[in-house]
Order: C-alpha cells, then structure tokens, then sequence
C-alpha cells in the first residue's frame, strides 16, 4: 500500500503517510485536499527528509535543528512566500507575518497586552462563555452534537469580548465570516506554489472576495478610529490595550492599519486554534472513557459544581495534561514553513538559500526517536513538563516569534474543558470519528460528534 494502513482500533484518528515518491501533480492533488498527506512516513523516524518538487524542500523533525531555525538563526529562516502570499490580503503586514525591524516593533507594542497579570483579568469572560457552552450542552443532553461547532460558538464568544467588548455598530460575526470564507477559499496550495513561482504571479483563487475583504477592512478602521475617539471605561479590552501599547525602544504607537492588521489576526487565530484544541480534546477523552473519568473526578473534585475560573486553572494539572496532549497528537498549525535566506547545514544536509524548509509538527510530536508510543493518547506524558526537549514539542512554536497568545489560550482551554467535563459525560459516535485534514489549521473534517450525557458526582467516584 502507498500510505499507512488505517488506524489500528484501539489509537486514535491519524492521517495516512505517504510511502512512495510523488510528481508534481499527484502533490498538488493530495496538498489540495490535505497538506499533511504529503509527509513521507519515514519522516516519523527520521530527524530530516529532503526532497525537489518543483523547489528544493526539506522536512525537519529534529529538536536541535528547530532551536537553530526557531530561536538562534530566526533571522536566516523567514515565513516562507506561499504563507505570506496566503495571508497578507486578510491580515497585512500583522505580527504573524511581519519580518525584521517591522515585526520587531509591533511585538515589542503588544507585549503588555498579553501580560499575566492582563490575561487573568480577562477570566470572568472565559468563566461565561464557559458556562453558556454548558448551558446549550444541557439542552443537548441524551442526544449527540457537534461539539466542533460548539467549540468555535464558545470561543468565538471569548475573543469577540476581550477585543471588542463596547460592539462599537462593528458585526463581529459578519468579520469572522469574511475572514474564514477568503481562507477558505485561499488558503490551499497553488500549483504555482509548488513550482516555485515568484510572489508577483498571480493565483487566481487569492483575488477571490477581494471587494468583501476591503469592505470588512473600512468597518475595522472605523471602529478603530471612533475607540481612539472615545476611550475607554472599565476593565480594558483588547482593541484598548492595543490603542494604549508603544514602543517601550522608540514610543511608536500602532495607526489605524496595524491595529486593525493585528486585531483581525487576533479575532481568527484567538478563537479558532482554541476551538480546534477543545474540539480535539473532548474527541480523545470520549475515545479513553477511563481518562475522561480521570479528568471528571479531578474536575468535580475543584470546581464543586461551579464555573471555572481563572484561579483554578493552576489546581487542575490533568485537565492540563490532557489539552497538552491534545495539542501534541492535533496542533493547530501543524505544519509551518521558511525559507532559508543563507546557506546552512541542518542534520548534516546542505542547505541553499532559496530552499523551503518545513517543520511538520504532526510528524515531530509523533516521532519514534522522540516518543514512546507516539501514536497513543496518553496524558501522564506531560505529568513533568520539564523532562520534555521544549523543542520537540511546538504546537505554540518557539524563539523570539512563540504565540503571543498562547498563555491566553491554555488559560480559555483549561476554564472550558473543565467547565464541560465536571458536568457531563461523551461518548464516541460509530462511523462519526473525524478526519484529521491540514488545509492552514489541523481540522476534523465532519466536525468532532459525540454523545451527551448528563454526569453525576457518582461518575467522579468510578475514576477513584
């Protein structure tokens, strides 16, 4: 067979691997359905794989090499073309795709924002997304739904009130659906990608909704501007922060364009890699019922039938463990791209400038030279954090350029996942599993459906 075989009954979902070499356009088929296909399966036991198609390419799954690319030479390896090309028309020159001195500035600036102390105070609005979340699940109960779309409503509702608490006549909903249908629509690999053409060549599908991104932009902007207009009172949103952050070097304070730029970043990637790390995590626990009584009993045990809330986050390590592994198993960004600006030598290959060099991080964070067992949902892996390389596990990335968010998106995880798992009990759906598909984030296509039930304190007491 050309790809693995399925997966065996007692692991969870994964994607088939590639076992034989490809030509260009079997690659663009197969990268148009699903980017992660076109890993090799050698790669999970491999440190680097590298390959011509169209362009020199190399896949790295080794933890020194992604220091050197992620955190010592970040200056050498720069988001590659294809993904700026992808995402410049939605979110411009924003902190995701900003380089040098430009990128520089702009996280120096939103730094502040993302602070600890910021970011607890931002819990009470987790606390009620998370508990509107159990509401519609109660009303759910004794049936089975898609708790992807439960998910993304949850987060949504999150991100939509930690950046634009006052509304402000801006539809925050008609801004996400702008933003989803151009990546959508866009975000998957040109032919022309995979040969290699410049960036000045057009690909037809990216001048697509062009008229309904530019409208979305001027609603922004005049948001934006009546905010800076008016101020703010009370506990300050994003938008605020963002208005009141400069340059600690140079004083410099973001215009109406970069503000805008980051806050539309922060609205999509802020809500949908949440829902995605929720949606995955309630997958697994309803595969492992003997792990989901764990994180229920634990769950039960600090919240007492309450909401959760920031303060617990940190009583409730499993929990943790569990969105951990969630993340290792299905990250978000699954895989990014660079371009290498210099020659260099990775895992004793040659590297030329001009060459794109790939970190699957599906393929890294189940690789055998790194994981035991690394197909397996197995939570107690992260029971001691500090024995594990940091850069073999990146669902946040690393260096200089690690998710400004991620904190806040651990913190939204934790309240949520424990709010749901205290109160009710999910099952697997037969012939429901997702499918896990990378078209610009991991995603389980056919939605994550399971059954729900209502849990009592006595599902707790089976865990014991």
């Amino acid at each position: 067979m050309p790809r693995d075989a399925a997966p065996a009954a007692d692991l969870p979902v994964r994607v088939p691997l590639v076992r034989e070499p490809w030509g260009i356009l079997r690659s663009l088929e197969v990268a148009r359905r699903n980017l992660l296909e076109l890993i090799p399966e050698v790669a999970l036991r491999q440190p680097i794989v590298s390959g011509r198609t169209g362009v020199r390419w190399h896949m790295v799954m080794d933890p020194e090499s992604n220091r050197r690319i992620l955190k010592d030479r970040v200056e050498d390896y720069p988001k590659s073309e294809v993904t700026k090309n992808i995402l410049k028309p939605a979110i411009g020159e924003s902190l995701f795709i900003a380089e040098g001195a430009h990128w520089h500035w702009q996280r120096r600036a939103a730094a502040p924002v993302f602070s600890a102390r910021n970011i607890r105070n931002l819990g009470p609005i987790m606390s009620a997304a998370a508990d509107r979340a159990a509401a519609r699940l109660e009303a759910a109960a004794g049936r089975a739904a898609n708790l992807l779309d439960e998910m993304v409503t949850a987060t949504f509702e999150v991100i939509s009130d930690v950046t634009l608490s006052g509304g402000e006549g801006f539809d925050r909903a008609a801004v996400h659906r702008a933003i989803d249908n151009y990546i959508a629509q866009t975000a998957k690999v040109s032919l022309l990608d995979i040969l290699g053409a410049p960036a000045w060549v057009p690909r037809p599908l990216r001048l697509v909704s062009s008229a309904a991104m530019r409208e979305m932009k001027r609603t922004a902007d005049a948001a934006i501007d009546r905010r800076r207009g008016r101020g703010h009172a009370g506990v300050p949103d994003l938008l605020d922060l963002l208005l009141e952050g400069e340059d600690p070097k140079t004083g410099r304070r973001m215009t109406t364009e970069e503000l805008r730029d980051n806050l539309l970043t922060f609205i999509v990637a802020g809500h949908e890699t949440t829902a995605l790390t929720l949606a995955w995590s309630l997958y697994l626990l309803a595969f492992d019922p003997a792990q989901q009584a764990r994180a229920r009993a634990e769950a039960q045990r600090v919240l007492r039938g309450r909401t959760a809330t920031a303060a617990d986050v940190g009583h409730l390590p499993f929990i943790r463990q569990v969105i951990d592994e969630a993340l290792r198993l299905y990250p978000p960004a699954a895989m990014v791209s660079r371009t290498a600006r210099v020659a260099d030598t990775l895992c004793g290959r040659e590297v030329r400038p001009g060459d794109t060099v790939m970190l699957p991080f599906y393929a890294l964070h189940r690789s055998y030279l790194l994981w035991d067992d690394p197909h397996a949902f197995r939570p107690d892996r992260f029971a001691d954090r500090a024995a594990i390389d940091r850069f073999a596990y990146l669902p946040f990335g690393d260096g200089p350029r690690v998710c400004i968010g991620a904190s806040f998106a651990i913190q939204e995880a934790v309240i949520i996942l424990a709010t749901l798992v205290s109160r009710f009990r999910f099952s697997r759906i037969p012939g429901k599993d997702p499918r896990p598909v990378l078209i610009l984030t991991l995603r389980p296509e056919g939605g994550v459906w399971l059954g729900i039930e209502r849990a009592g304190p006595a599902d707790a007491a089976c865990a014991a």
